[in-house]
């Protein structure tokens, strides 16, 4: 039987027998998983931030191209050549 007052072994402890080292894998695993998703949904948010701003940037350019009198396909056509 297990003792009541067992409890699970934390990052700082090392794991004294199979079962304690299966908690820690699994403890450590799961920390793992919650950073990897917090990490992904920052990424994820700052990526669509970035898009919005580059879309905000490029109307801001095609308007100033537009107070200016300079037609975009022909300034794009000036650059290539």
């Amino acid at each position: 039987m297990s003792d009541v007052n067992e409890s699970k072994p934390s990052a700082g402890e090392v794991p004294e027998n199979a079962q304690d080292l299966t908690i820690f894998v699994q403890n450590l695993l799961e920390q793992m998983q919650q950073r990897f998703n917090q990490m992904s949904t920052s990424i994820i948010g700052r990526i669509d931030e970035m898009g919005n701003r580059i879309d905000d940037l490029e109307k801001s350019i095609g308007d100033l191209m537009q107070q200016a009198g300079v037609d975009p396909k022909s300034a794009l056509d000036e650059e290539s050549k």
